[in-house]
């Protein structure tokens, strides 16, 4: 799959932390993956990002169905068929939301034919140039945030939570403590699959776009996500909220949420512009117009 598209970068973390860095699609990208802390079987989510030319990237995070048969290899296929997908639209220039749609049909079939009754959520955020948009299958979530931490976007959990959250019926911190929160209404795999198209978002320079599995949302509070990922360095970044969301996994006081999970992101900053120096001549003050 690595000779697919240059510079594609897969996770998968299945007994050990993945990370990996690069620039791509006119921004810096960091990704990690590792599995949850109580678990002896593998991490079941898979990480991508796949470049689309020199000012585009997609940027992909699957979570394989917790107490379903082989969860990692859903999310694996999944996210393979998607990339083998989009290799064969760049090569015949598909435009990129086709080549998503069709690629995320693609990889639902795929796993559908695993036949052991696997799924897999699948959550995809496209970036061309300054237009980001998200398309969702589950409860992994895409958040898109400014450098002061206003919100451009945030998807919605496909669950009965999150629809309560999105609906105002539910709080965003009770969310995290309901007895329903572990419950997911549309998954990959499944012939009921529904994609949620997000509508596009413009990136100003310096804008964030994470992506996270619901071990990341499901342990870390939205306000304290955004505010370690609206400024500094990318890696820095996704350091802090990996340490947060480890760190609330091993303890259990009743007052801030714990659910051990596979835990998965990508941190994604758009590049500042860089402005060119002007090569004419100003006027002299005091000169005559």
């Amino acid at each position: 799959m690595s000779n697919l598209i240059e510079g594609l970068l897969v996770l998968d973390g299945a007994f050990k932390p993945d990370s990996q860095a690069a620039d791509v699609g006119g921004g810096s990208v960091v990704a990690f993956t590792e599995r949850a802390p109580d678990k002896d079987t593998e991490n079941e989510d898979t990480v991508a990002v796949i470049p689309w030319g020199p000012e585009a990237v997609v940027l992909v995070v699957a979570d394989g169905a917790g107490g379903l048969p082989a969860g990692k290899r859903a999310s694996m296929t999944a996210v393979s068929s998607l990339v083998e997908a989009l290799s064969i639209a760049m090569s015949e220039t598909v435009v990129l939301r086709t080549a998503i749609l069709d690629g995320i049909e693609a990889a639902n079939e795929a796993v559908k034919r695993l036949a052991n009754g696997s799924a897999t959520t699948l959550t995809v955020v496209t970036i061309e140039g300054q237009v980001a948009r998200a398309y969702q299958i589950g409860d992994s979530e895409a958040l898109v945030v400014g450098q002061r931490g206003r919100i451009k976007l945030q998807t919605t959990a496909h669950s009965p939570t999150g629809f309560a959250v999105e609906a105002g019926f539910l709080d965003e911190r009770a969310a995290l403590h309901h007895a329903e929160r572990h419950l997911v209404s549309n998954f990959l795999g499944t012939r009921e699959m529904s994609i949620d198209i997000g509508a596009p978002i413009k990136l100003r320079p310096m804008d964030t776009v994470l992506l996270a599995s619901d071990g990341l949302m499901d342990n870390v509070h939205l306000d304290e996500i955004i505010e370690h990922i609206r400024k500094g360095p990318a890696d820095a970044a996704v350091d802090a909220v990996v340490e947060l969301a480890r760190t609330r996994m091993h303890s259990n006081d009743g007052n801030e949420p714990s659910k051990p999970d596979d835990l998965s992101l990508i941190v994604y900053r758009k590049r500042p512009i860089t402005r060119r120096k002007s090569t004419s001549t100003s006027k002299r003050s005091g000169a005559r117009t």
